[in-house]
């Protein structure tokens, strides 16, 4: 169907086809090509897509091929997709007829061209995905989407041609039946999805990464991947992450280089959900640059923001922490593979998890358990997805922003920040979204924060602004210190300095970043007084507390010792008639958050001279404790919650026999060992602090996982279980890296013969492979492992209820032997092992 301005000529083909009359060839494939004809009983012309003739008739392979893209095409009726007329057999030959398309394809056109305009590529991109849309609801994967399978009709819209790889969608799908799908690589290679170049079965998110190659390529002028060779083209999709460069010649503004980034994401879970999601953001960022109400910048202010962000992103920190935040924003709201994907997200990063373990610990969370949590899956179960990634989104921020030579005023900025966030959650208490408040408050002068540090000579012109406007204004202005009329003046150094505000980088920075609506309203300041009565919308309301919050952490930032307690209890006043509370409430709130930001603040390692701006916010006046680890309701870490089953053994077959090596260990290796035993020890702790209280099942398996995955430092750890229908162990849950794919593709057929997983899980024998490639092994590993995971070593831990088989915990690492493991170690192990029986005879015995 690609059509071409220079039609070629007949030459020799047949003058008739069945009714159609041949006019012209439109393009040759290796399989087939198309014509254009005239179909006179309908007096329409039409794109014939035939099968090319083998000496010996047409082969029936090839035929049940294009009776299968005949009937996925017939299901389709959009205006962006080609409509498909008729299929039959004329004279012999296998075809269908097609609506013809007089322009060139996508790939053509860029060719000619360029890249295109980004609103012209975002407009063509909307018109794919709501066809591909439009395809999924069918129950249709298009599965080769790419710039020459994109026809331009006359008036330049897209039609999405060529559905001869798409699959069906009805069962492919379904749990437990991952192994029905043929395998192997299917598609063009520079346009297949990590999944798909893995051999998996098809699914929506293919198309949507798909759109995200394409719309890059429309707007560099070129593929973003370009191999020659197929095989690596294969391997680099299906093991490494693809970044849209930043090109001088084709800048992008960083909103909507997050849609694109998010499109391609290489875990499926991290890319838009469908092909209607990704194009309903890309109409509000068309809407945004075509000046729809609320966009608050006229071209010059866009033109400088452009610029700003331009100079950040010249950093090396700008760039990586922008990365982090979008993955960790970008993840959807709480379904299960949600949490996986976040928990995973901060896993990544060891001094991230650290840093948030710490603080999910301190008096700020004491209310759900503050003290005792030792996994992040604890810590999300207790504390809520929404208030972990906005924790972890801070602490990025944080990691990014220290240790540079004006880090005491970048300090400074942060600390303030923070205390804004805790106070803001603490006055919105009883509100919804509490959490949401928080990060919103911390971030309401995140255009301060992001010029302190990239921008530090413009800062320091602007408080020099500031302290000269301060000390005019005082001596004949009584409402010179009105937080109002302070941010006025800081607004408008800001602009005269920068060029634009600090509210508008902040916002311009918040969209990048993927920020919803709801955190970006929350960030801007109200130019209006706060009324005189309380108010009660709730959006009214939060943002009208993140204000409050900051004018009285910029109070204790910046007054003077001598006026401090005066200026407070001014600020407090302007807010307390709006927010229904006393200004004596409101400044012991501020008492209590500076205390709990102090506690905070030591425990993610945040210090401060004795004498600097920040100490002032980060020393303590109230005694506020933390909920000691310790609780006499749980028994010690490491204690078995349940009696052991079998050891675990080294092994290199399904013998299942062996021992742990008994080499003595050096002193490097002992630290290691004892660090691992701890790091088991509080994960077991958690989990057993979870049992005794209620809990969900996917919250202690999850918990599990991530006690081994952070203990053991494993490439990848998976949970499987036993399907009812088919018998079969299946992939559940995972943590690590690819985790989420091996979990889909991991199967294990207890009846199979001489196959390592199934001998393991029916005997119930803890096993530890060194080396899967020894021969003995390899044999006795199923062709799924061999194509998929590629593991030279791994653990197996089998689960078994009343004597029968029930799951398997999985674990690896990519190189051989790198699993070492103590008797101290295999104990905590099994006692995991072990917990997570316990977890579903709990939940068995209560259904």
């Amino acid at each position: 169907m690609t059509t071409h301005p220079h039609l070629q000529t007949l030459s020799g083909m047949p003058n008739t086809l069945g009714r159609f009359e041949i006019k012209q060839v439109l393009g040759r494939g290796a399989q087939a090509g198309v014509w254009l004809a005239h179909d006179p009983r309908l007096q329409r012309d039409v794109a014939l897509k035939v099968l090319h003739t083998p000496r010996h008739g047409h082969a029936p392979a090839d035929a049940a091929h294009w009776l299968k893209e005949a009937r996925n095409l017939s299901q389709l009726v959009h205006p962006h997709i080609v409509t498909l007329y008729e299929a039959d057999v004329w004279d012999g030959r296998p075809g269908m007829a097609l609506e013809v398309v007089t322009g060139p394809s996508l790939a053509r056109r860029l060719a000619q061209t360029g890249a295109l305009p980004a609103l012209e590529a975002v407009r063509l991109m909307k018109q794919v995905l709501d066809a591909l849309q439009h395809a999924h609801q069918q129950g249709v994967v298009h599965r080769d989407l790419k710039p020459s399978n994109i026809l331009l009709d006359a008036n330049g819209s897209a039609k999405v041609s060529d559905f001869g790889m798409a699959s069906r969608l009805p069962r492919a799908a379904q749990p437990g039946e991952a192994a029905a799908h043929p395998g192997g690589v299917e598609g063009t290679p520079n346009y297949l999805s990590p999944e798909a170049a893995r051999g998996l079965p098809p699914s929506p998110t293919n198309d949507v990464f798909a759109a995200g190659l394409v719309l890059a390529e429309m707007l560099l002028g070129r593929p973003l991947m370009a191999e020659t060779d197929p095989y690596r083209a294969v391997y680099r999709l299906a093991h490494e992450d693809l970044v849209l460069p930043h090109d001088p010649q084709h800048p992008l503004d960083d909103a909507l280089r997050a849609l694109v980034q998010r499109a391609l994401a290489r875990d499926p879970a991290l890319r838009w959900p469908s092909a209607g999601a990704m194009a309903e953001a890309l109409r509000d960022w068309a809407a945004a640059q075509q000046g729809s109400p609320g966009d608050a910048l006229d071209a010059s202010g866009k033109a400088t923001l452009d610029f700003l962000l331009r100079r950040m992103r010249r950093t090396s920190d700008f760039p990586a922490m922008s990365a982090q935040i979008v993955r960790v924003q970008s993840l959807a709201s709480s379904e299960n593979e949600s949490l996986n994907s976040l928990t995973s997200e901060i896993l990544k990063d060891v001094a991230l998890t650290n840093k948030l373990l710490r603080i999910v610990n301190s008096a700020h969370f004491s209310h759900v358990g503050g003290g005792h949590i030792n996994t992040v899956s604890r810590a999300v179960s207790l504390i809520g997805f929404a208030g972990i990634r906005n924790v972890a989104m801070s602490l990025v921020m944080l990691d990014h922003m220290e240790n540079k030579a004006h880090a005491e005023q970048l300090k400074a900025e942060f600390a303030r920040a923070l205390l804004a966030g805790g106070l803001a959650s603490d006055l919105g208490a009883g509100m919804r979204d509490t959490e949401e408040i928080f990060i919103g408050a911390m971030l309401h002068n995140l255009g301060r924060l992001l010029t302190e540090f990239y921008f530090p000579d413009e800062a320091r012109q602007i408080r020099q602004a500031l302290a000269a406007a301060a000390g005019a204004g005082a001596a004949g202005d009584a409402t010179a210190n009105h937080p109002v009329r302070r941010h006025q003046r800081e607004e408008q150094a800001a602009q005269a300095v920068l060029g634009i505000g600090f509210e508008a980088l902040a916002e311009g920075v918040g969209k990048s970043w993927g920020l919803p609506d709801s955190m970006l309203r929350l960030m801007r300041h109200s130019v209006a007084p706060p009324p005189s009565r309380p108010v009660t919308d709730a959006p009214a309301r939060q943002q009208l507390i993140a204000q409050a919050a900051n004018a009285m952490a910029d109070v204790f930032l910046n007054a003077e010792e001598a006026t401090l307690h005066t200026q407070l209890h001014q600020v407090a006043s302007v807010y307390a008639a709006a927010l229904g509370q006393t200004s004596t409430d409101i400044e012991a709130a501020v008492a209590q958050a500076r205390d709990k930001l102090a506690i905070t603040a030591e425990s993610i390692g945040l210090y401060a001279p004795a004498h600097s701006r920040a100490a002032r916010l980060l020393r303590r006046q109230l005694q506020v404790t933390a909920p000691t680890a310790a609780d006499s309701r749980h028994p010690p870490p490491g204690q078995p919650v349940d009696s052991p089953i079998s050891e675990l053994h080294a092994t290199t077959h399904h013998a299942l026999n062996g021992a742990v090596d008994g080499t003595p260990a050096t002193a490097s290796e002992d630290s290691q060992a004892d660090a691992t035993s701890s790091l088991l020890a509080t994960g077991i702790q958690d989990i057993t602090n979870a049992m005794v209280d209620s809990f969900k099942l996917n919250d202690v398996l999850r918990m599990v996982l991530e006690t081994m995955y952070r203990a053991m430092g494993f490439r990848q750890v998976v949970f499987c279980l036993r399907d009812g229908n088919s018998g079969a162990i299946q992939g559940r849950l995972g943590l690590g890296e690819d985790a989420t794919n091996t979990a889909r593709v991991f199967r294990v057929v207890l009846s199979e013969p001489n196959n390592l997983f199934a001998a393991v899980c029916n005997k119930g024998v803890d096993t530890l492979i060194h080396d899967a490639t020894a021969d003995k092994v390899r044999h006795a590993l199923p062709g799924w492992y061999h194509q998929h995971v590629h593991a030279r070593s791994f653990m197996l831990l089998p689960l078994h209820l009343k004597g029968a088989p029930l799951g398997l915990i999985y674990a690896d690492q990519a190189q051989a032997d790198a699993i070492v493991l103590d008797e101290k170690g295999l104990s905590l192990l099994k006692t995991l092992r072990n917990q997570a029986v316990m977890a579903f005879k709990h939940t068995m015995s209560n259904r």
